[in-house]
């Protein structure tokens, strides 16, 4: 007897969808696993180089001309003429503009037909005086020969007092009238401006027939700068700023032109500081000659505060200082053990070094340019202190972004 036995048919499509989750799963282990080991460091040479080292801060300022003046009016009226523009060289003394000057010589002639009316009547009352002491001594005279009676002579002392008086008052009002004399011209005078100085005019912020009034603040005309000296008011955060001191190296560079270094020193410190978004700013004032007048007012400066510099330095990377040799400080700074490749092979050097920033560090001792040490470094990982690209100066910045 015979058995028929039927086999079921197996799919293919599900054998091989079958096999491609389980590669997935394979190779998704294999992934995690590799993930989590730790890259493996490797050790690679590094050519020690010469170049300028420095530590510096930054900042960023706004130029000013170091001297300028608000040429303003002292007296109210309407701006008659301006005899200058904006971009105009002018000297101390220049007449700049007029003030319409009517008003203020109408009060000049005004006090000074009040002054003549005054002496005139000065004239009159001295000759009364004059009248009135010649009766008193006449009766002084006649008193002494009971001429006159005592009243008489007491009538005629009074009179000449009375006069003199009257003389002296009138003295009085014309010294009154000479001061208000005085001063109406000195305000006639004041509506011709003058330069205060010499400079350049930058500003104008008035126009020709404009009314200006002087009552409460003086109004702004133009105004006149120095523009041969510039100062750079930086913006220094309060961390910062203790470490700076007048006299300190500085150089800067402006948006337009980030290639040229501006050199000038720290002149003054402002001790009040602003608060712009809840950080405290202190105000450095930096002063630098305007060579070629390419510098001008209102432009932006990336400044940098030198706080210590190397030039034509020995330097190697900072990631290289992993090993420092126990009190062995001294003059030329901190000494360190790094493994130098040499002619023999590999060798262990003891090394120190002097100014040190976050990346680099200046050789004093131990190394010279062209030798090769040997720097511990991920799998992969570029080499920044040996970086072509790199400039030879090392910058900390830590100043404010505004």
């Amino acid at each position: 007897m015979k058995w028929n036995v039927r086999l079921p048919k197996t799919r293919p499509i599900k054998i091989i969808g079958l096999l491609a989750v389980a590669s997935l799963v394979a190779g998704g282990s294999y992934w995690y696993a590799a993930a989590q080991k730790p890259q493996i460091d490797s050790v690679r040479p590094i050519t020690v180089t010469r170049g300028t080292i420095e530590e510096v801060v930054t900042a960023q300022g706004k130029l000013e001309a170091k001297q300028y003046v608000d040429v303003g009016t002292q007296v109210s009226g309407q701006v008659k003429t301006i005899h200058v523009e904006i971009g105009d060289t002018v000297t101390k003394g220049e007449l700049l503009a007029e003030i319409d000057p009517r008003v203020y010589q109408a009060q000049v002639e005004a006090n000074e037909a009040r002054i003549n009316s005054l002496k005139a009547q000065l004239s009159q009352q001295k000759a009364e005086q004059t009248l009135a002491e010649q009766n008193l001594k006449r009766n002084q005279n006649l008193i002494a020969i009971n001429a006159v009676s005592q009243q008489a002579l007491q009538e005629s002392e009074s009179q000449a007092a009375v006069e003199k008086a009257q003389v002296d008052s009138i003295v009085a009002q014309i010294q009154e009238t000479e001061s208000n004399l005085q001063g109406s011209r000195t305000s006639l005078g004041f509506t011709k401006i003058y330069a205060p100085m010499a400079g350049t005019v930058t500003t104008m912020p008035a126009r020709e027939g404009q009314t200006l009034n002087a009552n409460q603040t003086a109004p702004i005309i133009l105004q006149v700068a120095n523009l041969d000296t510039m100062t750079v008011r930086a913006q220094v955060a309060e961390a910062d700023v203790t470490r700076l001191k007048e006299g300190m190296a500085v150089y800067f560079t402006t948006l337009g032109n980030t290639e040229r270094r501006w050199q000038g020193t720290v002149r003054q410190i402002l001790p009040s500081p602003q608060i712009v978004n809840d950080v405290v700013l202190y105000d450095v004032l930096i002063d630098v000659k305007n060579e070629g007048r390419q510098l001008m007012t209102g432009m932006t400066a990336q400044v940098f505060f030198i706080f210590a510099k190397a030039e034509n330095a020995t330097i190697i990377p900072a990631e290289a200082l992993t090993r420092p040799v126990p009190k062995e400080d001294n003059e030329l700074g901190k000494a360190y053990r790094v493994s130098v490749m040499a002619k023999t092979g590999q060798e262990q050097r003891v090394i120190r070094v002097g100014l040190q920033t976050r990346t680099q560090a200046e050789v004093k001792a131990g190394l010279e340019a062209g030798d090769q040490i040997l720097v511990s470094r991920p799998q992969g990982g570029a080499a920044p202190g040996n970086n072509p690209q790199r400039a030879n100066a090392n910058r900390i910045n830590r100043g404010p972004q505004l």
